[in-house]
């Protein structure tokens, strides 16, 4: 049957729906193209492809999208549905499916602005976390306006297809002819479930092109279903023995012996000369603060972080350390756990990770005070559950008086406050007689990019250089403040970033959106220097353990920079797990690919894939995501 012939029947609407989706996803994809048409390879059949693959994908989410009216098309009788008060219920589902795209296609360019991406598992955790994500927006975006807009172009749209959507409401298709219809359009999605999924179709070595080529809808679906990647369905793998064996021998360490002969066990003894030094350990990590911020890594377009430079100068600053992932739950996940970033959910948002191998838990066995400061409330991605059940004592949003809060926003208080509380924990454990070792979690270099007036020479709510700057003026109003306390000359305090501030590349993990700053600052302790050893946040705990010159017992990953140099990172995605070694970067992508990437100072570039950087890189993280599901990553008390 022709498409005007069935635009004359009760399916019509679907057709005119199915229309208007397809020409709101190609403006969204054209608008998306246009702002960042700088990394997309600029050649006519490039963009044909990213525009081939982009329908395509459009058709298998219309198909998923319909199911529910599939089925409601066939259902209701006839002297239902010509009814006039059917015909007023059709348009108001009609106008709120339309308002639901155009919702979509505005929500896709704010997130696209945000992260470079279409929507992902970042958007899951907005959809979960509503409270915060709510007020983010509203503190972020002029909504009244944008809402009123959303509702001009939906009822535009509406009133153009009104004409021929009042013939499909006055048409008579019969039961039969219905069921045929309904088994096609059933089918259809059932077949793209099981076959298809966003690796289907791809343009070839351009993140940027497989973003813009696929559709927002499709990946929030694909997100959902898809919140843990099984290791060895998903990537290569080799024997478990073999992999543990290897795994053996990449972490051994001139000072570690290993406790048991059995090669699933990777507990080893740690040992340092002499005694420990029960050092305080104040972690500050830093939301978003990318190395490309500094002036010692190249800005030179505004001076937002003058003191970070300043203190880079006193403190051992590691210049070539790297992030595991791109969110911040991950950046907690290898600070806390040296674990690699398995595939799928940060580890600190999965069930049954109680009672981790943690820093936290290491520390409270030597008799340590470990908190979890937060500026904001620490349900959000799940973290108070995981800290509180891995060896911290949690301090968030709800142990903030009125009056110990001056300034805060959609994500908790600000830095100055957060750092206020922080001094004050410090106190209370040093009054105890109780060395301390605080993670305090920022939040202040976060959109809507809002802090106190006065404070610095970029006005509140003006974008994230303001917001890097005034974060840049805490830390340092925090160190001058803490110079005044008698914890202050036996504190080791460290400032690293959760992550950078964006992970957008033309490469499956490009390199430097995942360079960031790690500084241990400890003037009255620990000299000056500069580390260029390649190393990423899996390595902090171990190198933090071996300032206090701690033995201990470990299962970390990670090794400590100072005595024994990783010169490796760990890296990745949701999806994409990476080793970058010896300039050279090696990807592991879902359904068993790989890929390989030459780093240098220039654009990443494909390269021969080397065999046993591939049998390292499987190593890593078979060996993780296994000892996470067989529990062999506990903490237990020796």
């Amino acid at each position: 049957m022709k498409i005007k012939n069935i635009l004359q029947t009760r399916y019509g609407g679907l057709i005119l729906f199915s229309l208007i989706f397809l020409s709101l996803s190609f403006l969204i994809r054209t608008i998306l193209l246009i702002t960042d048409f700088q990394n997309a390879d600029p050649s006519f059949v490039h963009f044909l492809q990213i525009y081939a693959y982009g329908l395509f994908y459009d058709l298998v989410t219309i198909s998923y999208f319909i199911v529910p009216f599939v089925f409601y098309l066939l259902l209701v009788p006839s002297r239902i549905y010509r009814t006039k008060i059917h015909k007023w219920v059709s348009y108001v589902f009609f106008i709120i499916t339309i308002g639901i795209l155009v919702f979509s296609g505005i929500g896709e360019w704010f997130f696209w602005e945000e992260f470079s991406v279409r929507y992902n598992f970042i958007a899951v955790d907005y959809l979960v976390y509503t409270h915060e994500v709510i007020a983010n927006i509203r503190e972020s975006y002029p909504m009244p306006i944008i809402i009123l807009g959303m509702l001009l172009l939906s009822a535009g749209i509406f009133a153009i297809v009104k004409k021929h959507f009042d013939k499909t409401i006055n048409s008579e298709t019969r039961f039969v002819s219905r069921l045929k219809y309904s088994l096609i359009l059933c089918l259809l999605p059932i077949l793209a479930f099981y076959s298809i999924d966003k690796s289907t179709a791809e343009v070839a070595d351009n993140s940027y092109s497989n973003e813009l080529a696929h559709n927002g809808i499709y990946q929030i679906f694909a997100a959902f279903i898809n919140n843990e990647l099984d290791y060895k369905a998903f990537y290569q793998d080799m024997d478990e023995k073999e992999a543990f064996t290897n795994l053996r021998s990449l972490l051994k360490t001139s000072n570690s012996e290993f406790v048991s002969d059995d090669v699933f066990d990777v507990t080893r003894q740690i040992t340092y000369p002499g005694v420990d030094k029960k050092y305080n350990v104040m972690l500050i990590t830093v939301e978003s603060l990318s190395a490309s911020f500094l002036t010692h890594f190249g800005n030179t377009e505004t001076n937002i972080t003058p003191n970070l430079d300043t203190i880079a100068q006193q403190s051992l600053f590691f210049t070539n350390f790297y992030a595991t992932g791109t969110r911040t739950v991950r950046g907690m996940e290898a600070l806390t756990l040296s674990l690699p970033p398995t595939p799928g959910f940060s580890i600190v948002k999965r069930p049954n990770n109680e009672n981790m191998f943690t820093l936290g838990n290491v520390l409270k066995s030597k008799g340590y005070a470990t908190n979890f400061i937060y500026a904001g409330n620490g349900y959000f991605d799940n973290m108070n559950y995981f800290f509180g059940n891995s060896g911290y004592d949690i301090i968030d949003h709800k142990n903030f008086s009125d009056d110990e809060i001056t300034f805060e926003n959609a994500w908790g208080v600000c830095d100055e406050d957060l750092f206020t509380k922080a001094i004050q924990v410090a106190d209370s454990a040093y009054k105890d007689g109780k060395p301390f070792h605080n993670f305090i979690m920022t939040t202040s270099n976060h959109r809507p990019y809002t802090y106190p007036e006065g404070k610095i020479d970029i006005p509140s709510h003006s974008g994230r250089k303001g917001a890097v700057k005034y974060t840049d003026y805490a830390i340092a109003k925090f160190f001058r403040d803490a110079k005044k306390h008698p914890w202050f000359k036996n504190t080791i305090f460290v400032v690293v970033a959760d992550h950078c501030a964006s992970s957008a590349g033309k490469t499956s993990l490009p390199v430097k959106k995942y360079h960031i700053p790690l500084f241990i600052y400890a003037p009255e302790i620990i000299p000056a220097a500069e580390i260029n050893t390649l190393s990423s946040q899996i390595d902090f705990a171990p190198t933090i353990l071996g300032l206090l010159n701690m033995d201990y017992t470990s299962k970390f990953f990670g090794k400590d920079i100072l005595l024994d140099k990783p010169n490796r990172a760990l890296l990745g995605t949701y999806q994409k797990i990476g080793l970058l070694r010896n300039d050279q970067l090696t990807v592991q992508l879902p359904t068993k690919r790989t890929e390989a990437y030459l780093i240098n100072d220039q654009e990443p570039s494909a390269t021969k894939l080397n065999p046993e950087e591939l049998k390292d890189a499987i190593t890593y993280y078979q060996t993780a995501s296994y000892l996470f599901h067989h529990k062999l990553y506990n903490y237990t008390e020796k």
